[in-house]
């Protein structure tokens, strides 16, 4: 489990024009909340928010919150950005206490190179990039393992194949693929014209027709894959 410090002010003031005046002087309000306990609101150094999220990963780091001499551990539930310029306005933690279970998503790293990489050119798709977990914030693991060194052309993995320590639950469905090994493209597009060859050898020769033929406005619609399906960046999310 990873566990970082971070130092944040309280703040007495709330609204949109006292948040408004915070990001003017370079910091982000934010409120801890969770357990039944009042929220706390804060107010966070813009310049070392954005250091430290460069080098976490924010939903499932534990961060330990400084405020007054009090420290509370969090994790980051909601970060708000604006639209456009990216800029951080506003950042929610959940308090965390020990006993009591969390859901988070952590990274799924594909460990080893498979053997339909090596001996047979495949390509290696990575399906799903995030795992849905549910556990004690104290055993929140940095990220799961899946090992692909025994894949060949036509295999999948799926999050039925992820280990994981018996105290952490997957929250995912245990069918969801995660990895899988295709054949290399060139294969896949040289295939149909050697069977257009093999099927033309015994056919009459016809006179040449310029223009389209009946089954050409098909093959050319459909266009290409439209973004953002979920597959090979960041998942569960």
């Amino acid at each position: 489990m990873a566990i970082v410090s971070f130092s944040a002010t309280s703040r007495n003031v709330s609204g949109k024009g006292a948040a408004r005046t915070l990001r003017r002087q370079g910091q982000v309000p934010a409120v801890i909340y969770g357990h039944g306990r009042d929220p706390l609101s804060l107010s966070l150094n813009a310049r070392d928010l954005d250091k430290l999220l460069s080098h976490i990963q924010a939903e499932s780091t534990v961060i330990e919150v400084s405020v007054g001499g009090q420290t509370a551990k969090t994790l980051i539930r909601e970060i708000q950005r604006h639209p456009i310029k990216r800029q951080i306005l506003h950042v929610d933690f959940q308090a965390l206490v020990a006993g009591e279970k969390v859901t988070v998503n952590i990274p799924i790293v594909l460990e080893g190179i498979p053997e339909g990489v090596k001996l047979e050119g495949g390509v290696l798709d990575q399906t799903l990039r995030e795992l849905e977990i549910e556990c004690d914030p104290s055993d929140i693991p940095d990220h799961a393992e899946l090992d692909v060194t025994a894949m060949v052309i036509g295999d999948s993995l799926h999050v039925s194949d992820i280990k994981l320590p018996a105290n952490v639950r997957i929250v995912d469905d245990p069918e969801t693929s995660v990895a899988v090994l295709a054949a290399p493209r060139a294969v896949i597009e040289e295939t149909p014209a050697a069977e257009a060859v093999e099927g033309a050898e015994g056919v009459a020769a016809e006179p040449e027709v310029i223009g389209k033929g009946p089954g050409d406005e098909e093959e050319g619609e459909g266009g290409e894959e439209p973004p953002g399906k979920k597959g090979g960046d960041s998942g569960k999310k």
